[in-house]
């Protein structure tokens, strides 16, 4: 059997929830971990137990992702495996420092600022990116390109639907823009877990967080971990389809979500309005 050479993986969200589950099962394997998360506390705790480095950013402000790609492409030589898994819910309509609707830039824009600008070490290390997405593309989604803030018609809901959907146009499109450059990429739904997801917020699916009845319809962290590890650890082409979106894992094949994702016009309209939005040219 030839012996898999170690990796350099980056974990967003890393500092709770599936993400830090992920981050443990992925520790003590040889690859080299490097872990975001938003709270210093937390993300150092994780990386103190799986003895890993981390960085700490808020993705609510474009200039701490600019920040933090900068740190990742100074401590690395290449990067093979990005996996953006940072994101929630909120309550009501919030504007970051960006000018940006909360919801849309902390799921869907941060992860698309930092992609764009850690592609150079991606293609060094022919890398992976795996974002985390959501059954709610297809449930909650009631995707406007010309109202991506909900500056017009707004809900926690809807807005959370909107930015998990964007996570698989963004998908689609780096496949399309990057897949030729060894950039293999998929999008997937971790499953509902038991974790402090959309606590801080007053949407309504907070409550099915705090019911004791939790237990009965939604999975643990570590499970969700390990479907997120699924992709991490998996070889494009065998394991998974890149340009493709799963719910939790792969076996069961690629499933249906937003017919929305199949628009090519509306995944490059994304890819261009995204990066305007976040100041960099669209290639």
């Amino acid at each position: 059997m030839t012996r898999r050479l170690p990796r350099t993986i980056v974990l967003t969200g890393a500092s709770d929830g599936i993400g830090a589950a992920a981050a443990r099962q992925l520790a003590g394997n040889g690859d080299r971990l490097l872990l975001v998360g938003r709270s210093r506390e937390k993300t150092a705790a994780v990386a103190k137990e799986v003895a890993s480095e981390y960085f700490v950013a808020d993705f609510a402000e474009l200039d701490q992702v600019r920040d933090l790609a900068d740190r990742l492409i100074t401590a690395t030589d290449g990067i093979d495996v990005l996996a953006n898994n940072a994101g929630g819910i909120f309550g009501r309509r919030l504007v970051t420092v960006d000018g940006h609707e909360k919801t849309l830039q902390v799921n869907h824009l941060a992860p698309f600022l930092l992609t764009t600008l850690l592609l150079d070490p991606l293609r060094s290390g022919q890398g992976v990116v795996v974002n985390t997405a959501s059954s709610a593309a297809r449930r909650l989604a009631r995707f406007d390109i010309a109202d991506l803030e909900g500056e017009h018609s707004y809900s926690p809901n809807t807005a959370y639907g909107n930015a998990k959907l964007a996570n698989i146009l963004f998908t689609r499109g780096l496949h399309a823009r990057h897949g030729g450059d060894g950039i293999r990429t998929v999008a997937f739904d971790p499953g509902n877990a038991r974790t402090n997801f959309a606590s801080g917020s007053t949407s309504i699916p907070r409550l099915a967080y705090r019911t004791p009845l939790s237990r009965l319809f939604l999975i643990s962290p570590e499970k969700g971990g390990a479907n997120l590890v699924f992709f991490v650890d998996g070889e494009p082409g065998n394991t998974w389809q890149a340009d493709t979106f799963y719910t939790e894992t792969a076996p069961a094949g690629p499933h249906r979500t937003n017919p929305l994702v199949h628009d090519d016009a509306l995944v490059d309209e994304l890819w261009h309005r995204s990066a305007e939005m976040v100041g960099l040219l669209a290639d």
